[in-house]
């Protein structure tokens, strides 16, 4: 007999010899002890994992001449000397039919097999089908097949062995036991090559089996055709017996697969971490020059990627890696450049690379252009650090964001701090430049002066604890009002707050009133003539509407609609030389309505109805009308506020008790 290849002749001969499907030996073994054997087997899986040869091994267990427990078949391993055995591995025997179903899948084909199925075996005790390539068959030889795969004779066994289960109809798997193979791993593999070396008197390296190991891609037969091929192309050297034996080298081996060392990715990440697009361009033309193929690196690099995000995510020594122990060293050596987000985005651009060059007619332009991708991706910002601002920001050098000032004498208390400044507040830092989506709305509600954070107190209590203040006029502590209030344009809902103030200058000797929780006090008001409104502690009502009227007109022709509804709508007093406002809103609309420009606008409007251009907008809630409903109020000029001022509609509010709900402009256009 001529030469035999190697996956031909170490082919598997026993249960036990089969590697990497345990969990299948394991259960065909314990059912041809207990003589549960099924009409039908389909054995699935990826190639060269050892699905035909165990149907085979089966069909020797099944027909073997010898009992299981004789001294001349121990245990349920075919004995493999009988005669069935012998014509079994030799592909001779009479009851055992091996079909190629990829060739014979007609239903003409199918209908022959049915009819032979009918015959009891020539003289062994089963007769056993073995199809293989099972998928190719017909869905009309599958119909064909069917009742009788359902209701076979006793003596007729079916194995089907296919790489693609899920083109089997699902009536045909639910009639048989369906084996999942997997992929050889890696050692096993391994040590299978070292066992052959020895066998087959070869002089290999480790990182050559290593290597071809490798290659197979959990497929035995292909490891054991690669190394067939490497057999025949490696160098000759004398051995000790006196005949030559080839010497398996790792160099060689690469050479004979096309492909370049790991060392060289390692390079290549390397120059993609440290972003020098040069140095990579460099390289790559290096090995293009050498003729190799941008499709075959794009593969490896793919695979090289990927064993670098294994390694990040378990480990150097994790079992997702399959591959040599020095290149596990190499690979988390590369892992540690990277974060595990920027391999996962470096292994999807090189998957999409090597998907395109396999289309494109520029394959080498389209390479250059993948890896210049990966370098441009390390300047990609996370998503989290664009959405919160920190991008440009060191977290461990962020600014305090409640400054206090040397100058400011502060009175603390368990229950809530109070600060009276003496002289003028320190002018804030600037805040650093920010890449948030967001920056331009937050710069624009930090230009109002009132701006600043709070943070929760403990709850409130009378024991109140004088600080001697640094500055040259001591602050007087005085009692203060329960409710929360605003100076400028700022409101807070909850009274168990603290926000520092800034000094103000003293316009008058004598103890100074400071409004609890205010972040911020306007400039000092000029002088204005005494009214009515501001002679005492409340105006008239009469006095007050003229200034409501007046507030809100400014606002609304400067173009605050809404801050002049809450104008509108809120309950004024005028409290010595300042005016105090409860609008309807909660602290966070206030911050948002009453900005900077709307706080001018209200200074305006005091200044020409005579009110005091000092104000206070502080939260209230419950506001309604002597109806008891809330009131709601339009923008001044709009058909809704001429409807609802309408004496003909208040009297019918009045009347009515009623509500109005919707105003609608029937005039013409």
């Amino acid at each position: 007999m001529g030469y035999q290849v190697l996956a031909r002749k170490y082919r598997p001969q026993r249960f036990a010899d089969v590697a990497g499907q345990d969990h299948v030996t394991r259960t065909l073994t314990n059912a041809l002890n207990q003589q549960r054997i099924a009409h039908g087997y389909i054995f699935s899986g990826h190639r060269g994992i050892g699905k035909t040869t165990i149907a085979r091994i089966l069909a020797q267990a099944l027909n073997c001449r010898n009992a299981i427990g004789t001294p001349e078949r121990p245990t349920a391993e075919p004995c493999g000397e009988c005669d069935s055995c012998r014509e079994i591995r030799q592909g001779n025997a009479v009851d055992v039919i091996e079909i190629d179903a990829a060739t014979n899948r007609g239903i003409d084909e199918i209908r022959e097999l049915r009819d032979a199925a009918r015959y009891s075996p020539s003289r062994d005790r089963y007769k056993i089908y073995i199809l293989d390539e099972a998928h190719q068959i017909t869905d009309a030889a599958f119909n064909a097949l069917l009742k009788t795969l359902e209701e076979p004779p006793s003596h007729v066994i079916f194995m089907m062995a296919t790489t693609e289960p899920e083109s089997i109809p699902q009536t045909i798997r639910s009639r048989c036991q369906h084996f999942s193979f997997h992929a050889v791993k890696f050692d096993d593999i391994l040590a299978q090559l070292k066992s052959i070396a020895i066998n087959e008197d070869v002089s290999a390296e480790e990182a050559a089996l290593a290597l071809l190991a490798e290659a197979g891609d959990g497929s035995m037969r292909d490891a054991l055709s690669i190394m067939d091929q490497a057999i025949a192309s490696a160098p000759l050297e004398n051995a000790p017996s006196g005949n030559p034996r080839p010497v398996l080298q790792t160099d060689q081996i690469r050479e004979l697969m096309g492909s370049v060392p790991n060392a060289v990715f390692e390079r290549l990440m390397e120059a993609v971490s440290a972003q020098q697009s040069a140095r990579l361009m460099e390289d790559l033309d290096k090995l293009l020059s050498s003729g190799n193929s941008p499709s075959a690196l794009s593969r490896q690099l793919v695979r090289y990627l990927r064993n670098c995000l294994m390694a990040k995510l378990g480990g150097e020594n994790t079992s997702l890696l399959e591959i040599a122990h020095d290149e596990r060293a190499r690979a988390a050596r590369t892992a540690v450049l990277f974060s595990e987000e920027e391999l996962t985005r470096n292994l999807q651009i090189a998957l999409r690379t090597f998907d395109e060059l396999n289309y494109r007619q520029e394959q080498r332009f389209h390479l250059e252009l993948g890896l210049l991708k990966l370098i441009q991706a390390q300047r990609l910002l996370p998503m989290e650090e664009i959405l919160s601002g920190m991008a440009t920001q060191n977290p461990a050098k962020r600014p305090n964001l409640a400054p206090s000032s040397p100058s400011a004498s502060s009175v603390t208390t368990p229950s809530r701090p109070i600060a009276s400044a003496a002289s003028p507040a320190r002018p804030a830092a600037p805040t650093p430049p920010s890449i948030s989506p967001f920056a331009a709305s937050n710069q624009r509600i930090a230009d109002v002066p009132s701006s600043l954070p709070v943070r929760d107190l403990p709850p409130a209590s009378t024991n109140l604890t004088p600080v001697a203040p640094p500055a040259p006029q001591p602050a007087k502590v005085v009692d203060l009002p329960p409710e929360p209030a605003t100076v400028g344009a700022l409101a807070l809902s909850e009274p168990a707050q603290e926000v520092p103030l800034p000094a103000e200058p003293a316009a008058e000797s004598g103890p100074q009133i400071v409004p609890p929780l205010a972040s911020a006090i306007v400039s000092p008001p000029p002088p204005v003539q005494p009214t009515a409104a501001s002679s005492g502690d409340s105006g008239g009502p009469g006095d007050i509407d003229n200034i409501r009227s007046a507030v809100a007109q400014a606002l609304t022709t400067g173009g605050h609609a809404t801050a002049a509804t809450l104008i509108e709508d809120g309950k004024w007093n005028v409290e010595g030389s300042s005016v105090r406002i409860e609008v309807n809103a909660k602290a966070t609309m206030i911050r948002l309505t009453f900005n900077a420009a709307a706080e001018k606008l209200i200074r305006q409007g005091l200044s020409q109805a005579g009110a005091p251009s000092r104000f206070m907008i502080v939260p209230g809630e419950g506001l309604t009308t002597s109806g008891g409903s809330a009131k709601v109020r339009a923008p001044l000029g709009s058909i809704e506020n001429e409807a609802r001022s309408n004496p003909l509609v208040v009297q019918a509010q009045a009347v009515f008790n009623a509500e109005i709900v919707t105003v609608i402009d029937l005039r013409e256009k």
